[in-house]
């Protein structure tokens, strides 16, 4: 699904790496949840392999396309959620997943099923038709995900997709999430609640200060007994 050979990023602004010799591969139909304090590199990765931003050296390959060698290739294997909820306000939240439904080819009366589908499944229906604008933050997130997922991606990476979420709305999140695994997708977020990702996720890596210390089979970890959370706590201390 995702192959990462050692990615490396620098920002102009910087000295130091962002991201540095990353090597990660994910594989169909898992969900893998990506730890690390703020600053250790999650977004860059994230924004690197999604094509938002260019990277020095490494390879970034989605589903078999090169993110260099072949952007649309790759970007339509994908479906990203942000973190800063960057849609269209002025738009209905109909109209704004008709608009993405669009970019990505979507035949017409497939990308209607879909919203449709997709607005009963996280409780929007009702709120379609009005301005994005109107939202509240779950809303819009829950509308920059039917966005994201309106093609029918294979790889769903999402950056601090529960944050802020009230439970109802995290319930229909994380029940999607483990669907989209259980049709053989693959979902990669970041976080930094450990718990969620200690219930939800089939595997973890740790980032700290651009570095991916580990990548952790959960039910392997599980059978230690040990506390993921002050697990990464001492691996990640300064």
């Amino acid at each position: 699904m995702l192959t990462i050979k050692n990615l490396s990023k620098k920002y102009k602004s910087s000295d130091k790496y962002s991201v540095k010799n990353l090597n990660l591969t994910l594989n169909d139909g898992e969900i893998f949840g990506f730890l690390g304090k703020n600053g250790a590199g999650k977004s860059t990765t994230i924004k690197c392999l999604t094509g938002i931003i260019p990277f020095e050296s490494g390879e970034i390959c989605i589903c078999g396309h090169d993110i260099k060698k072949d952007p649309i290739g790759a970007k339509m294997n994908i479906g990203y959620v942000p973190d800063d909820h960057a849609v269209y306000d002025n738009l209905t939240g109909r109209e704004y997943a008709t608009f993405m439904g669009n970019v990505y080819g979507v035949e017409k009366e497939t990308l209607a099923k879909r919203i449709d589908t997709f607005a009963k499944l996280f409780s929007m229906t009702k709120f379609l038709d009005k301005q994005i604008r109107s939202y509240s933050h779950g809303m819009k997130q829950k509308i920059c995900i039917i966005a994201a997922l309106i093609h029918n991606p294979k790889f769903w990476v999402l950056d601090e997709p529960l944050m802020g979420l009230d439970p109802q709305s995290m319930a229909e999140i994380k029940d999607y999430m483990v669907e989209h695994r259980r049709l053989g997708n693959t979902v990669f977020f970041s976080s930094h609640n450990i718990d969620l990702v200690e219930k939800l996720c089939d595997r973890v890596g740790i980032m700290r200060e651009g570095q991916l210390l580990e990548v952790i089979d959960l039910k392997k970890f599980a059978k230690t007994g040990k506390s993921l959370e002050k697990y990464f706590l001492d691996l990640t201390k300064d």
